[in-house]
């Protein structure tokens, strides 16, 4: 069962996403949050596979709240899918930096909202579609980032720079083992150690550091 915690200060739109939700065999809301303080305090409570989170909420936003409930001992596992719309686009990478695990649009269909929960319950990155990895390239090269310094990419083997390149691009474990004529589960291996090296909380921030590092260029 994956639990699911609903942070959005609109009441329509949490009501529209726990009507949706609630239908689902294997998803349990847990707990209804109307800003960024509440949802800190009912992440704490409540410990949720998968947060689906606004950006704009009084209080304290979907950054510093995604940026509070990532950094406090014991919600390590807790996945983060960011809520935005199109004008709200230079968040999208603050936002993956602060630790979410990838975001989705307010107006996506009822099918993408179910598949974007289940993909990142299953500790993978929303960041697949090309308008994801355009808008996190973009804001990178803007410079929304610091640049991490070489030396952390230093301890990585060849192969492993490889891989964190293509994460960058989107690509699937499955995806990575074709490029790469490997195993799924050789390449899976690769990604969990660059990840380790690295301090990457999860797929998200190897996409985050690939792009910091020119890894991957827009």
């Amino acid at each position: 069962m994956i639990k699911v915690l609903l942070a959005d200060d609109q009441v329509l739109v949490r009501a529209g996403f726990r009507m949706l939700l609630d239908v689902e065999d294997d998803i349990d809301i847990v707990g209804e949050a109307a800003d960024g303080a509440e949802a800190v305090t009912m992440a704490r409570s409540t410990n949720p596979d998968v947060i689906l989170m606004d950006i704009r909420m009084p209080v304290l936003d979907g950054i510093q709240a995604t940026r509070r409930i990532t950094q406090t001992a014991g919600l390590e596992a807790v996945r983060i899918i960011i809520l935005t719309t199109y004008d709200t686009d230079a968040y999208v990478f603050e936002a993956l930096q602060a630790g979410a695990s990838g975001f989705l649009l307010k107006d996506c269909g009822p099918a993408e909202l179910l598949h974007g929960i289940r993909v990142v319950a299953a500790g993978e990155a929303l960041l697949a579609p090309k308008i994801t990895r355009r808008l996190i390239g973009r804001f990178a090269a803007a410079g929304a980032a610091a640049r991490v310094a070489d030396e952390q990419l230093a301890v990585l083997t060849t192969r492993e720079r490889e891989i964190v390149g293509l994460v960058g691009q989107g690509l699937s474990n499955e995806e990575i083992a074709s490029e790469l004529v490997l195993s799924p589960a050789t390449a899976r291996t690769h990604v969990s150690r660059a990840m380790t090296k690295l301090g990457a909380r999860d797929r998200a921030q190897l996409v985050v550091i690939a792009y910091q590092t020119g890894l991957v260029t827009v």
